[in-house]
């Protein structure tokens, strides 16, 4: 077993990350490997939520099951509780590798994803990124996004706790300490400005950017909240790591009529190249992140190898 603090500081860098976070999208394109559909219960008085993943990596012969509880009644940060755990099981000898905690799993693939959304999406020439939100997303954000986006070099920053504009100065300047990150006040004159917008702001943000708040040929890429739902809506392109995720947890983007606007592509099929993100260079593109358990497979196997390697953990014997 290996906790979170077991977990916390083994070593792995973004770009290990995004490497391993697009093998496993295109072991899944290439059909090595299987994503079903995730399963949730939900208390009919929104006092929690629970969803169950199940996948199997083909390439790396690996099976696990993801499962994450959130448990929030009165909609209280303070008083919310989230567990999110993974079983690992080598599909090559039929031995379980690990059960673990996903907290800091989920943390890296995220923003490795949205890094290569950004790469396949982005304009030619695109230099400037507006990062909205300084929660755990926010921090990870800009490491893995330069990491696969060398180009990036304008870096603004939208925050409303000093506390987490100084933790994302802090996470950037360890992978870049050369870099240097603009604060800036007005997201939507910001917004004006930026190539890429990475909207990962929590739930109590106040920022909500409109298409009319957008350049022309942006990519705005939504993980958590800060965009309304004109941003899809007005898009000229659309593109989701998975469509069937997007209808299941998109559904606070709606348009008037209550609907979704279409995925015009996924992720997997343009890193196989059966696909493109963008046709033109002045498209505004909308791009919906969304989680596949074979990324947190991906993550959460490097993590586990590297963990037990080092003799972190506890060994457990549930079966004898």
């Amino acid at each position: 077993m290996l906790s979170r603090s077991d977990l916390a500081d083994v070593p792995i860098s973004p770009a290990e990350v995004v490497r391993a976070v697009e093998d496993a999208y295109l072991a899944l394109a290439g059909g090595d490997s299987d994503n079903p559909r995730k399963l949730s219960v939900a208390h009919p008085d929104g006092w929690s939520v629970a969803y169950a993943m199940l996948g199997r990596d083909g390439r790396r012969r690996v099976v696990a099951m993801k499962t994450s509880y959130k448990f929030d009644p009165h909609h209280d940060r303070s008083n919310k509780r989230y567990f999110t755990t993974i079983s690992l099981y080598d599909d090559a000898t039929g031995t379980p590798i690990a059960l673990m905690d996903c907290a800091r799993v989920g943390a890296l693939r995220t923003p490795a994803v949205s890094a290569l959304l950004v790469r396949e999406c982005a304009r030619p020439g695109a230099r400037s990124v507006l990062l909205i939100g300084t929660g755990t997303q926010g921090r990870n954000a800009l490491p893995h996004l330069l990491a696969a986006n060398p180009q990036l070099n304008r870096l603004m920053l939208y925050g409303t706790h000093p506390g987490g504009l100084e933790a994302v100065n802090r996470q950037l300047l360890q992978h870049h300490p050369h870099a240097e990150l603009e604060i800036v006040s007005d997201p939507h004159t910001a917004a004006r400005e930026a190539d890429v917008v990475l909207a990962t702001a929590g739930p109590g943000t106040r920022v909500a950017l409109e298409a009319k708040d957008l350049a022309p040929g942006s990519t705005v890429v939504l993980v958590g909240y800060g965009l309304a739902p004109s941003t899809l809506t007005e898009a000229d392109r659309v593109v989701a790591t998975s469509a069937e995720q997007m209808a299941l947890t998109g559904t606070d983007m709606a348009g008037p009529d209550g609907r979704l606007r279409r995925v015009d592509a996924e992720l997997p099929q343009i890193l196989d190249r059966r696909a493109v993100g963008r046709t033109a260079d002045d498209e505004r593109l909308f791009v919906y992140n969304s989680g596949l358990v074979l990324t947190d497979i991906a993550v959460a196997h490097a993590l586990a190898n590297r963990a037990i390697a080092e003799g972190r953990g506890t060994e457990v014997s549930l079966w004898d």
